[in-house]
């Protein structure tokens, strides 16, 4: 009978934690942007950065 790769397992339920945490991350990210938009957003044009 194969032996339990515990490991394996372990690094599964990491993956799936550290994946749950990214996506609450990225969603209260987007509700802290809706809500607050910036007052004063940049100009694309001199956010550019390529002077010669």
């Amino acid at each position: 009978m194969a032996k339990p790769n515990y490991s394996f397992e372990k690094r599964q339920r990491e993956i799936a934690k550290k994946k749950k945490q990214d996506e609450k991350q990225a969603k209260k990210q987007q509700a802290r942007d809706t809500a607050n938009p910036p007052a004063n957003p940049e100009p694309s044009e001199s956010g550019s950065g390529n002077k010669s």
